[in-house]
């Protein structure tokens, strides 16, 4: 039996297909999703050609399938229309058939039209990646083959086969929309599924993402870690790459004490840190105080206590039981009732407000409810409020 050009020890083998297999994850995330299909991130020619030349080879996907399919995800995120959402198909449809998704929603040629623009077109595209997918495979196990031999090369080449469908459309798609924590409350399902990120290039801290989409860094806490952002800054280093955007940081300018339109651009760009703010400095507070303060028997103290994860949970992401719940527990405390539907307020103000001095006016009516609302934590967090600025980027 042929054993291939490179005879390698049992262990080198599996590091030659975690290799490969990362260079397929590093092309996805750094091509596919943050430069092509969110425009975050701007790569030198040579590395963009690299890239698509190597998913054609590795995966048999198509730059124009894979950016329309994501940009529809985020359009119409968990709603029937969205290509692979866990809430409306099911975890394990997802999970275990997020590749067979992807394939149905390939096809769909209005999707392709609506969502895919942009994309690269060119002859090669036209005339050898999006004609000859099957070839590119078939090419790829002769090449496993000749290079490692059949048995190796061929479990190789399997692994390469099955890593996307996997981690990209079966483990992001579905666990990233199903399990993790959440530093925002999006109105999405979305989830970083570990703070570390790199299995998947960075893709774990998917949340992230989907507040600040058109970022091209996903970490945002100090201890989290973005393996692709990495990947990024040591392309940018070598004048192979320009980051486009990444997501705002708000500071507290001091001796401010009123609105302007450079508070009001910091609000709206950073309305989701905006309301996790909110939610450790008003919600927790006054959550604290109402529970030592009140006197309720055990049963309530339990549904009070349940209440605090409930309240700064975003409120259309609640089943029907979850809602009573936190209608019975708001019900105990009028204090904690008036925090929470300052809350609902503030969120409010992003919606319905269309222009800069709209979203002022919204704002200091806010403000003032907020200071004559009798709670302390509202109060200072009104008064921290009108000194938010936003660092350049």
């Amino acid at each position: 039996m042929f054993e291939g050009l490179l005879q390698l020890p049992w262990w080198g083998y599996i590091i030659v297909a975690l290799v490969l297999t990362h260079i397929t994850i590093a092309a996805v995330t750094l091509y596919l999703h943050r430069c092509q299909s969110h425009l975050a991130l701007e790569l030198h020619p040579v590395v963009s050609h690299f890239f698509r030349f190597w998913l054609w080879l590795t995966t048999g996907m198509k730059t124009k399938e894979w950016v329309a399919i994501h940009r529809k995800h985020h359009a119409t995120v968990e709603t029937e229309h969205d290509p692979h959402s866990p809430v409306i198909k099911g975890i394990n449809a997802v999970l275990w058939g997020g590749w067979f998704l992807y394939r149905r929603e390939a096809v769909n040629q209005e999707t392709l039209d609506k969502y895919g623009g942009g994309t690269p077109d060119d002859w090669m595209e036209r005339h050898l990646y999006g004609r000859f997918l099957n070839l590119s495979l078939v090419l790829m196990l002769a090449i496993d083959i000749l290079l490692f031999g059949y048995k190796a090369g061929g479990l190789i080449w399997l692994t390469q086969m099955l890593w996307i469908p996997f981690w990209a459309a079966g483990v992001i798609n579905g666990i990233g929309h199903y399990w993790g924590y959440r530093n925002f409350e999006v109105k999405d399902a979305s989830k970083n599924i570990v703070p570390w990120a790199f299995i998947i290039g960075g893709e774990e801290l998917h949340n992230n993402h989907h507040a600040y989409a058109s970022s091209a860094k996903f970490s945002i806490k100090r201890w989290e870690f973005d393996l692709g952002w990495q990947y990024v800054r040591l392309l940018r280093c070598l004048g192979l790459a320009r980051v486009k955007k990444i997501a705002p940081k708000l500071v507290l300018k001091q001796g401010k004490n009123q609105f302007d339109l450079k508070t009001v651009k910091a609000l709206i760009n950073n309305r989701f840190q905006v309301m996790s703010n909110f939610a450790k400095e008003v919600l927790n507070n006054v959550h604290a105080e109402e529970l030592r303060r009140l006197s309720v028997n055990k049963k309530q103290r339990t549904l009070l206590k349940r209440a605090r994860r409930l309240m700064c949970r975003e409120s259309t992401l609640l089943s029907e039981r979850s809602k009573e719940q936190l209608k019975r527990a708001l019900d105990l405390s009028p204090t904690l009732e008036r925090a929470y539907m300052m809350k609902q307020k503030l969120q409010s103000v992003w919606v319905k407000s269309n222009n800069h001095d709209g979203l002022l006016q919204a704002l200091e009516e806010w403000c003032h409810a907020a200071e004559a609302s009798g709670i302390e934590a509202l109060r200072e967090f009104s008064t921290r409020l009108k000194r938010y600025e936003m660092v350049p980027t």
